[in-house]
């Protein structure tokens, strides 16, 4: 059983979800405007997806736009947190959920692929730290999804999991150059994401491992997301919440 979003708990909150149009990007979406929240959907470049997004948020308590911008191109997200600022005034919420892969090896690295995950990871927080601090109120938040990859060794995920380390210890030095303006930055991670339709046999085997008896879906992340989110988790500050319904408890 989920938990059902609090409505109101985030009224009058602007919010930026990058990646927001399908999978867990679109969950963490519905999450803050079902609690009222303003919610900017980026998208990188179809519009099809962008429209179908939105119309399907359509009726939640918080007003949902479509906000196109590459946050993987230098000059992205800056263009896009000065929209934001333009119509809104303010950036509450930040949810950095944009990432690459490049498939490989543990024992056969590509630089180019791993760099190029890297600035999936990285960039879009370090190209915009000045203009968030501006942006940004007390009681902001910042959010990067991360995955276990960082901490644990997933087949043909070197370039993912070193992406992700790299930004879960980004979040930890942010924490602390932000928490004089009372911002909290944090990340969730989680293991493989069930994303509906018929189960693979690999899922199958995983979700029978599980404690909980089933694979993490999206709306288990984004309720954690919507929880640092609300003005009791302000005190949680640097940290990486793993969400996978306790399968990474167990051993080998």
């Amino acid at each position: 059983m989920h938990s059902e979003p609090s409505p109101g708990r985030l009224d009058g909150r602007v919010a930026l979800v990058t990646g927001a149009t399908r999978g867990l990007g679109l969950a963490v979406a519905r999450r803050l405007a079902a609690a009222g929240a303003t919610v900017h959907l980026n998208y990188a470049h179809r519009e099809q997806d962008a429209a179908a997004a939105v119309a399907a948020l359509a009726g939640l308590p918080g007003r949902v736009v479509a906000a196109r911008a590459d946050v993987t191109d230098p000059a992205g997200p800056a263009a896009l947190l000065e929209r934001i600022g333009e119509r809104d005034g303010r950036l509450d919420i930040l949810v950095h959920n944009v990432s690459s892969l490049h498939p490989m090896a543990p024992g056969e690295p590509d630089p180019a692929g791993v760099h190029a995950d890297l600035a999936t990871a990285l960039d879009p927080l370090l190209h915009t730290a000045g203009t968030l601090a501006a942006l940004m109120p007390a009681g902001g938040r910042i959010i990067a999804v991360s995955s276990i990859g960082a901490r644990a060794v997933v087949p043909r995920y070197l370039a993912g999991g070193v992406a992700k380390a790299a930004l879960e210890s980004l979040v930890r030095y942010l924490a602390v150059g932000f928490a004089a303006r009372d911002i909290a930055v944090n990340a969730v991670s989680t293991a493989k994401l069930a994303k509906g339709g018929e189960p693979t046999p690999q899922e199958r085997a995983m979700a029978e491992r599980s404690p909980s008896g089933r694979l993490t879906v999206p709306d288990d992340v984004a309720g954690v997301v919507e929880l640092l989110c609300r003005p009791e988790a302000g005190w949680i500050r640097g940290q990486t919440i793993t969400v996978d319904g306790g399968q990474g408890l167990l051993a080998p």
